[in-house]
């Protein structure tokens, strides 16, 4: 069997490193290969948990606004909160420009 390199990869790859020192810190080189398979930006989130550590791209804010925002109109939940409201005050009605 050929491996040819492609932008995604169908096989995990799974490979030992060591930890070293890094400035006053420890740190973990990662193998380029598993950078390209994992497709990582710049930012990253890192999580701890029992005897393992999690890196995963970071989520950016609003990113996933756009599927609440489908999920809301799909079940009648978009409507404005005070679109039947009457309840314009004279300040409303003289002062502000619409």
């Amino acid at each position: 069997m050929i491996l040819t390199k492609t932008d995604s990869c169908n096989y995990n790859v799974a490979m030992k490193t060591r930890i070293v020192k890094i400035g006053n810190s420890l740190g973990v080189r990662i193998p380029k290969v598993l950078l390209e398979q994992s497709r990582l930006a710049q930012e990253v989130e890192i999580e701890a948990f029992d005897r393992q550590i999690v890196i995963r791209a970071a989520q950016q804010p609003r990113d996933d606004w756009d599927a609440a925002f489908q999920a809301m109109a799909e079940s009648g939940d978009d409507k404005l909160l005070d679109a039947e409201s009457n309840n314009l005050s004279g300040w409303d009605e003289t002062e502000w420009q619409w």
